[in-house]
């Protein structure tokens, strides 16, 4: 009777969950049809619980890659609500529920959600109890625990755990760990560290490869550590590795971070002059940090280039000339590069839309301004008062 009474709400959570995800239909959805619904659902969704009922309605995974969207993005929302014991007792019930994910792949990925919101003891906690689910630890488990700790902002605990847990545990650390715990040293400004973690590799033999390199690159360019990337990059030399397109978008990104836009540009002329072929990242580099040094001009002429060279820009690439475009004024150009943006199905944020709007409408474009108007209302009804109000404000 008892097991008749658990098939039968059983049977009704599914019947529930289901409806969740596919409202309107009677016919099941396939795996990937049920992630992109969750996917659809979570971007929107607020209430704690119902995000934990979408993710269970989804059967998510961590095996694919729209799931870890939707996983990262349900633990994001829960964290911001402060909905820390839902979120305990989510992973929990994963772990005891879903046969399927009793593996070392989804507690790995169990701790990396852990460390996103901010609860490393339930991460530390997850690593600890594997052995009693019938799961080995391995470098996997322990590189999921340092990056925890990074994504969590938790720098010394990765030091902690590097240090203790390898030998504790008897797990040999591999390159991921090592590339992990150099990453950790370059976002908390401890880039200087990384020499030592270098010789320890010297010494397990274990190769550096090119996100080593690009990692520490980055992070001593972000400390402006200018004598330490050139030695990185003889060290580099003194290997037999030569720094190829990635390491020359690294250097690109990192000079334009720090307003050295013209730098990064004259980097690329050296890249050319070796006939290395940039890619569309280059650009969208160089766009990115002309724009924040308000070189507007530079901007357009390398998306210029970018097109002529046959390179496709991202949306992120159109968003940031429009935002900043508006920002200094040109709001015809800013039109032109949202028509091409929204032609694609990308449309810029509400505050550079109402920018533009009120951008065209300022030099008496107010046909111009209409239009988009009408045309984000069209896009998103349920922001249609919004639009109104700023509608009426217009000048006739």
């Amino acid at each position: 009777m008892a097991l008749f009474k658990m098939l039968r709400l059983n049977n009704f959570q599914r019947r529930h969950f289901s409806s969740i995800l596919n409202p309107n239909s009677t016919s099941p959805l396939s795996s990937k049809e049920k992630s992109r619904a969750a996917l659809s659902l979570l971007k929107s969704e607020k209430n704690p619980e119902r995000i934990i009922d979408i993710c269970r309605a989804a059967s998510l995974t961590p095996d694919l890659h729209l799931d870890r969207i939707a996983f990262s993005i349900a633990i994001s929302k829960l964290t911001d609500a402060n909905y820390f014991e839902g979120i305990r007792l989510f992973l929990e019930e994963l772990k005891t529920t879903r046969p399927d994910l009793r593996n070392e792949r989804f507690l790995s990925h169990s701790i990396i959600l852990y460390g996103q919101a901010t609860m490393l003891n339930n991460a530390i906690q997850t690593f600890d109890q594997m052995p009693e689910l019938g799961i080995q630890r391995t470098a996997k488990s322990l590189n999921a625990l340092l990056f925890s700790c990074i994504a969590a902002k938790n720098y010394g605990e990765v030091k902690r755990i590097f240090l203790e847990f390898p030998k504790k545990y008897e797990i040999e650390p591999n390159l991921d760990t090592y590339n992990t715990v150099i990453k950790a040293f370059c976002e908390s400004g401890s880039s200087s560290s990384v020499y030592s973690i270098l010789a320890e590799m010297d010494r397990k033999h274990c190769t550096p490869n090119a996100t080593t390199f690009g990692t520490l690159i980055a992070g001593f360019y972000k400390e402006e550590k200018y004598e330490d990337v050139g030695k990185a990059l003889e060290i580099m030399k003194n290997r037999d590795m030569h720094p190829g397109l990635s390491i020359y978008n690294i250097r690109i990104q990192s000079l334009c971070k720090l307003k050295k836009s013209m730098e990064a540009k004259a980097l690329l002329d050296g890249m050319l002059s070796r006939n290395m072929k940039p890619n569309s990242v280059t650009y969208c580099h160089l766009i990115h940090g002309f724009c924040r040094e308000d070189n507007l001009d530079e901007a357009k002429k390398f998306f210029k280039k970018m097109i002529n060279s046959g390179f496709k820009p991202n949306s992120d690439c159109y968003f940031t000339l429009v935002h900043f475009l508006c920002k200094g004024g040109d709001f015809e150009s800013a039109l032109e590069f949202c028509k091409e943006s929204m032609a694609k199905d990308w449309v810029p944020n509400f505050s550079t839309m109402k920018s533009l709007v009120n951008g065209l409408a300022s030099i008496s474009k107010v046909d111009e301004a209409q239009k988009l108007v009408g045309q984000m209302k069209e896009r998103f009804p349920k922001h249609a008062d919004m639009w109104d109000r700023i509608e009426m404000d217009m000048p006739e």
